[in-house]
């Protein structure tokens, strides 16, 4: 990283990693690693886990789900930890698009529906359209067509209205889905609207657009303006700005339908024979079954029906065949999923474990330190209370330890259900032996005397009896807020808290002291 180098700069190159299509997530992928770098150089937390999520979405478009997956967990987490709402929302797009690789129509639309909700102000204007047509293309693909109309329908008006780029990508996504449905006319119409404002624009049109385009031509028996259409196409992706593996046997394949026909038979055939080289070449098992049932049609056409039952016998069992293999393909990812989920899930109760008293179950000193130095800088109306079990040596030696624990555990209780009942916020930890402290956030001092006093006669009050016998139990608490210190950290108050918990004790304990004169709560 160079010295130069800055938080803006590095946010704008992240927005066009997240905000522009991109062909090529290899090189997507490396260029978010490099941006992480910098941006752990910088310190800056938001911009690590933005470059994360854009290596979670390369990853996934590179085929590798596990790893996008992986890194899908942490981005959310800290997302939702931090209410970074436009980082939710981009994860939520990204776990949609996980679901529907998955096959999961319903996890993808819970999904893009979120990140649709998501969106505010702050998310950008690519955010806004399309979010709404990925959960138009999720709404079509749970059979939902009439709802996924509505969303194309407002990405397209503000596409219209901003000048968006993304305009034409989300008017091939609706075409296509129109097609796919069966709704050939609503699919033509689409599709015309697509090549009307590209020739507005002065814009050609992908191949990956015209290979739409083309299959509707198809559909709707255009043979002769798909074949145009689609040499078109072949000779676009030529060029080789526009290059995914199996790209040119899909345009291949969409050629040889219109080729089919239009009747030329010999024609079609080339180009089928063309794809299957590719498909072969190129491992694309879904393709080539696709390719077996278009040569069973281009053999009936021909009136080889013979050969076309062959073929087509020999479609259903690769049609077969790519259904297994994609169950075995979406069973390895869910597996991967659990994993990664079960491994998080292990860490935090490992995390959780080391931070809580094993005896008590609160929280400990680890906790504390992490804790407690971000609530003193953050809250000015903080109370801590160190609370301590008075004459707690006589019930181990007179009792046995055993039942001091179990005085200990007891304790605890009562002073987590007495937080719980007046400062929700609050917490209790175990700093060792028979001291505690009470945490209450956002609570003055002339508030947390009463709850303190109700927590010290509960546990004074308590039916001691069954453990104790004779012996009471009562505590003693030295309260301090960070309006009594002039600038308050961690130790200031813990030892300003302190010396009001001795004079608690000096005073007869069984008391509550929160002044750093004599003054303090009586024992009644």
């Amino acid at each position: 990283m160079t010295d130069t180098i800055s938080a803006e700069a590095l946010s704008a190159e992240l927005l066009e990693i997240e905000d522009e299509r991109s062909w090529d997530a290899q090189a997507e992928l490396a260029r978010a690693l490099r941006i992480e770098e910098d941006a752990r150089a910088l310190g800056d937390p938001l911009l690590v886990v933005r470059a994360r999520l854009c290596q979670a979405n390369m990853r996934l478009r590179s085929g590798d789900i596990a790893g996008a997956v992986e890194q899908m967990w942490q981005v959310h987490e800290w997302a939702v930890a931090n209410d970074a709402r436009v980082l939710m929302a981009r994860t939520h797009l990204i776990w949609a698009a996980i679901h529907q690789h998955l096959g999961d129509t319903e996890q993808a639309l819970e999904h893009a529906l979120l990140s649709v909700e998501l969106l505010d102000d702050e998310s950008t204007t690519h955010m806004h359209i399309w979010h709404r047509t990925k959960l138009a293309d999720a709404l079509w693909s749970a059979g939902s067509m009439e709802a996924a109309r509505i969303r194309y329908a407002q990405a397209e008006e503000l596409a219209v209205l901003t000048g968006s780029p993304v305009l034409l990508c989300l008017l091939n996504n609706h075409a296509y889905a129109e097609y796919d449905t069966g709704n050939q006319q609503r699919a033509e119409e689409v599709a015309d609207r697509l090549q009307r404002l590209a020739t507005e624009r002065g814009l050609t049109l992908e191949p990956a657009f015209l290979d739409t385009v083309g299959a509707i031509q198809v559909g709707n028996g255009r043979y002769a303006e798909a074949e145009a259409t689609m040499r078109l196409c072949i000779e676009q992706h030529g060029e080789g700005r526009h290059e995914d593996a199996d790209a040119l046997p899909e345009y291949l394949l969409t050629l040889a339908g219109a080729q089919r026909g239009l009747g030329a038979y010999d024609r079609a055939q080339q180009s089928l024979d063309s794809c299957r080289g590719l498909c072969v070449e190129r491992d694309l098992v879904d393709v080539l079954v696709r390719v077996h049932q278009e040569q069973a049609e281009l053999h009936a056409a021909r009136g080889e029906f013979a050969e076309a039952f062959a073929v087509h016998k020999v479609f259903f069992a690769a049609h077969q065949n790519m259904h297994s293999l994609q169950r075995e393909a979406r069973t390895r990812t869910r597996q991967a999923m659990f994993e990664t989920v079960e491994a998080r899930q292990e860490a935090e109760h490992f995390r959780e474990q080391a931070r809580r008293d094993p005896l008590t179950g609160l929280h400990n000193r680890r906790h504390l330190d992490e804790s407690l130095p971000v609530l003193i800088a953050s809250d000015p109306a903080l109370t801590i209370a160190l609370v301590d079990l008075d004459h707690f040596k006589q019930i181990n030696d007179s009792l046995s330890h055993n039942v001091g624990d179990e005085v200990l555990i007891e304790v605890a209780g009562i002073l987590s259900d007495g937080v719980a009942a007046g400062c929700p916020s609050g917490y209790v930890a175990r700093l060792g032996g028979e001291e505690f402290l009470i945490v209450l956030p956002g609570t003055s001092m002339r508030r947390a005397v009463p709850l303190l006093n109700r927590i010290r006669r509960t546990v004074r009050d308590h039916d001691w009896h069954r453990m104790t016998g004779d012996l009471p139990v009562t505590v003693s608490i030295g309260a301090v807020s960070s309006a009594d210190v002039p600038a308050p950290t961690q130790p200031s108050l813990l030892s300003t808290a302190d010396s009001r918990l001795y004079a608690a004790k000096h005073a007869g304990r069984d008391r509550v002291v929160s002044t750093a004169a004599r003054g303090y709560a009586s024992a009644a």
